[in-house]
């Protein structure tokens, strides 16, 4: 299979694993990586326990990177994350002396578009596969006239940090793949071949998956989030208010608390602190705690009915990209 994403990333089949920060490690990217998609290294890939601290956060980064590249000789990526005061942030500068002592080829980059930073990343030879949050014909524009390599398209239907304007995957991926003239991937809610052959034939050349892949073998989900993943459809999932616009969950009793408090009417910063601010993530879904955190799945997790390899999902999702 070859096509204007696989050119450019080297890689055999349109397919990226989205980073999902604590939710990734060594296995899971070179899985995916080996399997001939691109594995996707999160921030905090591989660690159960948070730091603050910069050297500890970059001395654990490099250490996953080094056992990613022991189990595969395929190309991977890592997440970036750049602020728009990004000189006075303490992790953007040392993360990006990372990707480029770790001659990491491709980077999911995730913020806005500062060209500098696009500079220096070309000039090391690191693609940029740019996913902009909440993503708009102005942003798409602006990153591939910066040299953007390729250009995601997110659609409301994701899970994780969902976009501030509820306009569906099939609604935008036509509309940004119509704006530019670089490959663009689509994501949100695409689990299996029917769903990628959807997004392919609005333009699409690539998908940009994650819960599809939290429901593999080599996942770090907890296992009864797992299960759980099986039994549940679109029609379960609780959304919720909160920072930086809503989230999505399995129930439980945090989320449920969570959507309580949308509904009362309690403010973003107030529902985002209740659900333990960004630790909600590592606590429902990595350790399975829904007393303390919420595990967040996109739309698709209704064509998802097993637990499988990593190989057997790309091949599936393959199905649906064949060009």
């Amino acid at each position: 299979m070859t096509n204007r994403i696989c050119d450019i990333l080297g890689i055999e089949k349109p397919i990226i694993q989205g980073p999902l920060l604590w939710l990734t490690d060594a296995k899971l990217v070179a899985a995916v990586s080996n399997a001939g998609g691109l594995g996707m290294l999160g921030f905090n890939a591989g660690q159960t326990e948070p730091t603050k601290s910069v050297t500890e956060t970059m001395d654990r980064m490099r250490r996953e990177i080094r056992k990613t590249k022991a189990l595969t000789t395929k190309p991977f990526g890592l997440n970036f994350g750049p602020t728009e005061d990004w000189r006075n942030d303490a992790f953007t500068e040392p993360t990006l002396q990372l990707l480029i002592d770790e001659h990491i080829p491709v980077v999911s980059y995730v913020g806005p578009v500062i060209p500098e930073l696009f500079t220096k990343l070309h000039e090391n030879d690191i693609k940029i596969v740019y996913r902009y949050i909440t993503p708009t014909i102005e942003n798409a524009r602006e990153a591939e006239a910066n040299g953007a390599d390729i250009i995601v398209a997110t659609g409301f239907d994701e899970g994780g940090t969902v976009p501030e304007r509820t306009i569906g995957t099939l609604s935008i991926v036509p509309m940004i793949a119509d704006a530019v003239d670089v490959p663009v991937m689509a994501a949100g809610g695409i689990t299996d071949a029917r769903t990628a052959k959807a997004v392919m034939d609005l333009g699409a050349e690539g998908v940009y998956c994650g819960t599809a892949f939290l429901a593999s073998e080599e996942s770090r989900l907890a296992d009864n989030i797992k299960r759980a993943m099986l039994t549940a459809n679109a029609e379960d999932l609780l959304m919720y208010r909160t920072l930086p616009a809503f989230y999505r969950s399995l129930p439980g009793e945090v989320p449920n608390h969570l959507v309580e408090l949308d509904q009362q009417g309690a403010t973003k910063e107030a529902i985002f602190t209740a659900g333990n601010r960004y630790d909600g993530m590592r606590q429902g879904m990595l350790f399975g705690d829904l007393s303390k955190g919420f595990a967040s799945f996109g739309l698709g997790i209704s064509n998802i009915h097993a637990i499988e390899p990593v190989q057997t999902i790309v091949d599936r999702l393959a199905e649906g990209v064949v060009v």
